[in-house]
């Protein structure tokens, strides 16, 4: 099972390497997007997919799954989750400013010289 979550991590890796290589905005919030999700799936990977009972004090049970790796993947999430709202807001805000999202044309080097 690890081993089909590695290539699914690797297609997601570059799925989102390609992504961000683009020249949209909104492309590069998605490949930000779909990268993170692709560290969550290595971090559960990294931690070990077994199978237990929960690591709870009162239940006899021969073994027991790390809470860490999972308490960890959500706390990752939740920041993903603001940092992909944030890039939205700004991405959106920049659109209706200046009216493109290509990031060619938002450099700014025209006039600079």
């Amino acid at each position: 099972m690890e081993i089909l979550m590695a290539f699914v991590v690797g297609i997601l890796f570059m799925s989102a390497t390609y992504l961000m290589l683009s020249r949209s905005v909104v492309r590069i919030i998605l490949g930000t997007t779909i990268l993170s999700h692709g560290v969550h799936l290595l971090l559960l990977t990294m931690g070990g997919l077994k199978g237990g009972a929960a690591p709870l004090v009162g239940e006899n049970a021969s073994s027991y799954t790390d809470p860490l790796p999972q308490a960890l993947i959500l706390t990752a999430i939740v920041i993903a989750f603001g940092v992909t709202a944030l890039f939205l807001v700004v991405g959106y805000r920049s659109y209706k400013v200046l009216g493109t999202d290509n990031m060619e044309k938002l450099r700014g080097n025209e006039g600079n010289d």
